[in-house]
């Protein structure tokens, strides 16, 4: 992802007279060992009458001598130069092993090339006085002493603009405190010298370009682009050569730095230099930066005017789905991962961790204010997998869709997942008075509330079990929740009570009066003992030990079926004393109420709120309901308790039972990541609203969307980013009103693999967690054809139910375990007869990556959408296409995903959407990644990283059971060639002959590589080695051997071995590009090799046979 510029710089020079000028110096072309690739350059002197000698001085930089063999009046030096600015660490370096350690030796051969620059100018006092004060720097690693001393002078000197010519001494800067460029460079220059360490001096050309996004942790550099003439200094370092040092910015040298000249002092490093006669002169300059092409890049995808476009179209889109009745809505699960720790753990493989929570909890207090104001945040019990010991957390913002508040404000909310003493310690008599104003809110009996206590029996079975030189406190059991709890336990005493519980439960809930009722339980016991474990009290009740109750007399909670017809809520926030029933009206009093005669059973309770004191915090656990009304009458109640009482409680429990009159937004924890659904929205406007806010509130944060393997490749964030479609409610939902809309949308997606490959992960392939349908299983080709016949089209025949629908797709959009949700197309929440909560009207398109950039998002979404609205209009009847082994030979190519999803665009285009295929250029590179390129006799050569089904492989035993690996050690990459002449080269890997396919271009072909990158234990053929490197070459068939070529080193050319992943996408670029050389090639001859291709794989060549 580089960015061209071109530079100008003019410097003119006017004399108040005509002047004879000696020969003038002038070194203002890049440096031979710059790092910038500068693409072109150009010298312009005027006068024009004028002699000019380019040479090298002594030190291998470039200079122009020019001789003016007249008097002249005006002398103009002028450079334009192009270059292209890739990204590279600066810090991508070795040192040898008696250099990596401060203070370190030169060995005599060396010293004594680099005599000149360890020379020392002659120490004066102030320079002395601040080498004392540095000290004998103690033994310390080599970059960490240079990055200190660095950053030292930074902050001590400050830059000012010097326009008079030369440097200041070391001791006029340190007694200044400030010089220009020039002076810091010259100071840190002297200063390395007295540390042993030689030093340069360089001058060349700062570029700085306007960063796309703003630091999160300091200043974010030049608000535009600028370039000028700076100085900096070069230090060599054993192992490393020459390695830039900026101490004007404290930083190391990096990608807009480019050298003009680098010498031992600065008087031969100088611009332009020169004898002149004595005159007045005016001295004028002009530096300017300009980009010349961008490549898409995923801090910045579009341009303001392409994204005006977008915006135009996606309100083309909205007007058409609105005119056409479709009422669609989307939403989604984007995931994000942290940015200050890439190699935690959790952030990586564990769901959980000591930092996840705590960053969760700031997303979701940054969305409650941009999103909920009235809202509420409840912590609750996310997902728990065979394996984990607890089930893990979930945070749930609620808020009310028609923008009335749910509350009459948040002040008696604590923050889940902060500090115990942010808001206070609550004690358990606080749960207590809670709990029985709760109780006389609600049902007017404080008497109902009940202790809640552990097991006395279990853990008494426990501290038996310890040794007897430990005691319960402090027990030293291997697993640390079992230590945690049954220390708590035996702090707080086992005769103290855990919590409070309330029995609560709505009585004849679709009666019109509509009154909570209680129960006082009993047990054999006396007490309420609870089921021992660390989750809250609520879900640790030991309901089996009530009194026995009939089943037909049990009453159970049936939640309102999502398909029910609703009316509005009642405005503002509810109170226990109102009840939605067809009128704002309160109830009536007690005495006046004519309760109808209850059933048998329908006095029995068997729900209950909880109320505890857990890690500070005063925990209310909210109990399953059937409506929304009920729900937000016992958070009324809830409130209400703890105004009165001063105190400040935390939300737990069950959520209410899925409404669409209530928005929920909920951030749980997941492998690797930290996943946000998101509310859905009803159209393009707030698509973009909702989308752009979750990205930037998650920035701030500390969230990010990127995430890195070590060798720098883009994953996303590994989780994902679902897109969600559906309806305001589940009976408003498209699918579930049109069938043949899903019908089109599973056979588009089959039709068509660059919907599933453009947009993926890394983590492709049969065995993925979202695989084709296609993939490895063409008998589902075969059924799916069948099961098309079943629905109807939209013209005139006649409909069929939901749970038809649910029946016919359920069992064949699965993966190759049979799992619902795990399929590319999941419809586990359409109309699935499990619960309401899988009746909700959803289909799932589970294969998308997380973009990086929110607009990039937004542009998923909108090609989604657009296909509901293509057809809505026009159902999409083509056949299933049996792409057999090209799916994973010709579509793991980035040419051939691109070639597909042009005609996606076209058949867009035809249905009146006028796509741009370039809007999706940025996920193209940022999928496909270039790796480089090389140009010899007019044929260009490029390299991109392709996809590569990764396999999860069989069980295998492990420490407590079995584990499956997942074998990612196979690579491949896409060899491009332009202006190619197959009669004359062949493109060559390793000797081998690489197959490739004309494209739809004159001279262009394109071909795969498919390659072992490492060679872990539990992998498919464990004893194939790596094939590193990898040689091309263009192989020239007439004279018999490689003309030209490159190397791509599957690891670091120089062996190193990353122990950290990447900290952003610059370091992850440097390590991607690292490993590319543009030269390299097989140097003898050898015969022209045979194709060795598979019939399964005519694309590729796939190394690991040859």
């Amino acid at each position: 992802m580089t960015i061209r510029v071109a530079l100008h710089h003019e410097t003119r020079y006017q004399y108040d007279r005509r002047v004879q000028m000696g020969p003038q110096l002038i070194r203002l072309r890049p440096a031979p060992h710059s790092r910038t690739p500068v693409v072109s350059y150009a010298l312009h002197i005027e006068p024009r009458e004028h002699f000019i000698n380019w040479q090298q001085d002594p030190f291998g930089n470039y200079q122009a001598r020019v001789v003016m063999p007249d008097p002249l009046q005006t002398f103009n030096v002028r450079v334009d130069l192009v270059a292209e600015l890739a990204v590279f660490n600066p810090f991508d370096f070795f040192l040898e092993e008696d250099a990596e350690q401060y203070p370190f030796n030169y060995d005599a051969l060396t010293r004594k090339d680099l005599g000149p620059y360890l020379e020392m100018t002659a120490m004066g006092p102030r320079l002395a006085s601040w080498l004392e004060d540095m000290g004998s720097p103690p033994r310390q690693p080599l970059v960490n002493f240079l990055v200190d001393l660095n950053q030292r002078l930074s902050n001590e000197i400050q830059y000012v603009i010097r326009m008079e010519p030369g440097v200041q001494t070391p001791d006029e800067t340190l007694s200044l405190g400030k010089g220009s460029c020039r002076d810091s460079a010259w100071l840190l220059a002297q200063a390395l010298r007295h540390f042993g360490i030689a030093a340069r001096f360089v001058s060349g050309y700062l570029i700085q370009l306007k960063a796309d996004q703003k630091s999160l942790d300091g200043p974010s550099g030049t608000d535009v682009d600028f370039t000028d003439l700076h100085a900096w200094t070069e230090a060599y370092l054993p192992g490393a050569g020459w390695v830039g040092m900026d101490p004007t910015s404290g930083l190391f040298a990096g990608e807009g730095h480019i050298p003009l000249a680098a010498t031992p002092h600065p008087s031969t490093a100088a611009p332009i230099s020169g004898l002149v006669e004595p005159s007045e002169c005016e001295f004028g300059f002009d530096m300017s930066v300009t980009r010349l092409r961008e490549t898409p890049r995923v801090t910045k995808p579009y341009t303001e005017e392409t994204w005006e476009a977008v915006e135009h179209l996606g309100r083309q889109i909205d007007a058409d789905l609105k005119a056409n009745d479709v009422r669609l809505t989307v939403g989604g699960e984007p995931t994000f991962v942290a940015i200050d720790y890439p190699d935690g753990e959790e952030w990586n493989t564990a769901a959980t961790g000591p930092h996840k929570k705590r960053l969760a909890t700031d997303l979701v207090r940054r969305l409650a204010a941009r999103f909920a104001p009235g809202g509420v945040v409840h912590f609750g019990q996310g997902k728990w997998y065979p394996g984990e010991q607890l089930p893990r957390w979930a945070l749930t913002l609620i808020w009310r869709r028609d923008g009335q508040p749910i509350c009459r404000d948040l002040e008696f909310l604590a923050t889940p997942g902060a500090e115990p003493d942010t808001d206070g310690t609550s004690t358990a008599e606080d749960a207590q008075r809670l709990a029985e104003r709760v109780a006389e809110t609600l049902v007017e009996d404080s008497t109902a509330v009940l202790p809640a206590y552990e097991d006395p029996w279990h853990f008494l079975a426990e501290e038996r079990s310890l040794p007897e030189n430990l005691t319960p406190e402090a027990n030293e059991l291997e697993d640390p929740l079992a230590r945690d709890r049954l220390a708590r336990v035996f702090e707080r005493g086992l005769g103290e009570p855990s919590g409070y519980v309330l029995p609560v439960q709505r009585w004849n809930a679709r009666s019109s009066s509509g009154r909570w009722m209680t129960e006082r339980w009993s047990t054999r016991s006396e007490k309420l003992f609870l089921i021992p474990g660390d989750s809250p009290i609520g879900y640790r009740l030991r309901l089996g030990s009530l009194p026995h109750l009939d089943p037909i007399a049990y009453p159970h909670i049936h939640p309102r079926d999502p398909f029910e017809m609703v009316g509005a809520l009642p405005p503002g926030p509810l109170t226990p004393q109102y009840r939605q029933t067809g009128t704002d009206q309160p109830a009536a009093p007690l005495e006046q109420m004519q309760l109808p005669q209850p059933l048998p059973g329908t006095g029995s309770a068997r729900t209950a709120m909880s109320f505890e004191v857990r890690d500070g915090y005063l925990c209310v656990f909210m109990p399953p309901t059937e409506t929304a009304e009920d729900y937000l009458e016992l958070l009324a109640a809830v409130e209400s308790a703890a105004r009165d009482l001063g105190l400040k409680i935390q939300l737990e429990g069950y959520l209410p039972p899925s409404d669409p009159r209530l928005n929920l937004l909920k951030v749980t924890p997941d492998p690797g990541v930290i996943e946000v659904n998101i509310q859905p929205a009803n159209g393009w406007d707030e698509m973009v609203q909702i989308t752009s806010t979750i990205y930037e509130e998650a920035r701030q944060a500390r969230l990010d969307t990127q995430k890195f393997m070590l060798d720098g490749r883009h994953t996303g964030t590994g989780g994902g980013n679902h897109v969600v479609l559906g309806g305001p409610t589940p009976a408003d939902s498209p699918f579930i009103r049109r069938p043949d809309l899903l019908r089109s949308f599973i056979a588009y997606w089959q039709q068509h693999p660059s919907l599933s490959f453009l947009f993926s992960g890394l983590f492709i392939g049969p065995t993925s967690q979202a695989p084709r349908l296609d993939e490895a299983r063409q008998d589902s080709l075969y059924e799916m054809e069948l099961a098309f016949t079943e629905v109807p089209d939209p013209d005139g025949q006649a409909p069929i139910p939901p749970w038809l629908v649910d029946r016919i797709f359920r069992h064949l959009l699965v993966d190759v375990t049979g799992n619902t949700h795990r399929a590319e197309i999941c419809i586990d929440k359409l109309y699935s007869p499990d619960s309401a909560t899988g009746r909700l009207g959803l289909v799932e398109f589970r294969a998308f990556e997380m973009p990086p950039h929110a607009q990039m998002s937004l542009a998923q979404q909108l090609l989604i959408t657009a296909l509901v609205a293509r057809f809505w209009k026009t159902p999409n009847h083509h056949g299933l296409i049996r792409w057999g082994t090209a799916l994973h030979d010709r579509f793991m190519l980035p040419h051939h995903v691109w070639r597909d999803f042009l005609g996606v665009i076209q058949d867009l285009r035809a249905s009146g959407y006028v796509f741009d295929s370039q809007w999706f250029a940025p996920h193209f590179e940022f999928r496909f990644p270039r790796y480089g390129a090389i140009e010899h006799a007019g044929v260009q050569l490029e390299l991109r990283q392709a996809l590569e089904p990764w396999h999860v492989m069989g069980e295998e035993g492990a420490v407590g059971g079995t584990v499956r690996f997942v074998d990612s050690s196979v690579e491949r990459l896409q060899v491009r060639v332009s202006n190619f002449d197959t009669e004359r080269y062949l493109v060559t890997c390793n000797r081998q002959a690489v197959p490739l396919q004309p494209t739809d271009t004159q001279g262009e072909f394109v071909g795969g590589i498919r390659f072992r990158a490492w060679q872990p234990a539990s992998a498919l053929h464990p004893t194939i080695p790596v094939d590193a490197p990898l040689v091309i070459d263009l192989y020239d068939r007439w004279n018999g051997r490689p003309v030209a070529g490159c190397t791509y080193h599957v690891a670091h050319p120089g062996g190193r071995n990353f122990e950290h992943f990447p900290v952003n996408a610059n370091e992850a670029e440097s390590r991607r590009l690292s490993r590319f050389q543009p030269f390299g090639y097989t140097p003898d001859p050898y015969p022209e090799p045979i194709p060795v291709t598979r019939p399964e794989l005519p694309c590729t060549l796939d190394l690991r046979w040859t």
